[in-house]
């Protein structure tokens, strides 16, 4: 058995400078973000592994993230236990104005990066004045070998809704260049392909309804995570509402039960350990988040982990 895992860790951000002036504006964004709540914040992450390592048998052989800032946060996280240097990172720093990207994690003794590359994405500016104008965080794309078969990998964390919905054109506009990109990959291929990521959408979402299907409408990639959202099964919450905006996606060749040699679906799930899980009656059953407003509480993060199990 393997685990894929997509986790959105919630800005982890190196320690801020102390500022010069009490209300200079900090990298971070963050309240007071320093090296104590910096520590923490790691050891939970690498903590949040253990308790997937101990609950599956294996860590997870590829691992999404995001909400990540810079190669160092990585550099420091694959150093602790339980990946204790084994795992290889693929990051590049993206354009996006807060300086959070995604990135991949592998487990160097069964994975081969044969390939990566940034998808980034520039929209133009129609509003000079707008208060909503930013750059957006790189789709990763990733060609891996695992045991003789070829997977693609896409991970994207795309822009977030907020109010009005104003980044939707550009989650359309992402969305439609990763299908294009998986159409060509399927019609020359029969290689492997995984996307997930958060999509600030869930599974019953336009984007993530269309991307499924061809040209020819014929079903190309399966969402294991649908059957999930409409079971009540949510990875982050606002305010009252649960949402799955966090999935991970899978071509067919991942369901070919004749495939008894290479890999193929087992189950999908979200990982919702009590141990990560809200400390507050109010909130049980929630993600043990890290900030809530400028408050720190020193959680995890404002999401669950969520996994494929392959065989």
């Amino acid at each position: 058995m393997e685990l894929f895992t997509f986790y959105n860790v919630e800005n982890l951000f190196l320690p801020d400078v102390k500022p010069v002036h009490k209300y200079d504006p900090t990298k971070s964004g963050l309240r007071n973000w320093d090296e104590r709540k910096y520590s923490n914040k790691l050891f939970k992450i690498a903590h949040v592994f253990q308790l997937i390592k101990e609950e599956n048998g294996v860590l997870p052989f590829i691992i999404g993230l995001s909400e990540v800032s810079g190669r160092k946060v990585l550099e420091e996280l694959v150093e602790m236990d339980p990946f204790n240097s084994q795992y290889g990172i693929v990051h590049y720093n993206s354009m996006d104005e807060r300086k959070v990207d995604v990135a991949m994690l592998y487990d160097k003794s069964k994975v081969e990066v044969i390939d990566s590359e940034a998808i980034t994405f520039f929209f133009e500016i129609t509003n000079k004045n707008t208060e909503y104008y930013d750059t957006t965080r790189d789709v990763l794309y990733s060609k891996l070998k695992y045991k003789g078969e070829i997977i693609n990998v896409f991970i994207a964390h795309l822009p977030s809704k907020r109010e009005k919905d104003v980044n939707k054109p550009k989650r359309d506009f992402i969305m439609e260049e990763i299908r294009n990109r998986i159409l060509n990959i399927v019609s020359s291929s029969s290689e492997h392909i995984i996307l997930c990521g958060d999509f600030n959408e869930n599974p019953d979402d336009e984007n993530l309804t269309n991307i499924l299907y061809d040209n020819n409408h014929e079903k190309m990639l399966e969402n294991p995570f649908s059957e999930l959202f409409f079971t009540g099964n949510y990875s982050t919450f606002h305010y009252k509402s649960g949402l799955l905006f966090d999935q991970i996606i899978l071509s067919k060749s991942f369901f070919n039960d004749q495939n008894n040699e290479g890999v193929s679906f087992e189950s999908a799930g979200i990982f919702k350990s009590e141990k990560i899980s809200s400390r507050n009656k109010q909130f049980a059953g929630r993600p043990f988040r890290t900030y809530a407003g400028t408050r720190y509480l020193g959680g995890y993060s404002d999401h669950f982990p969520v996994f494929v199990k392959f065989k």
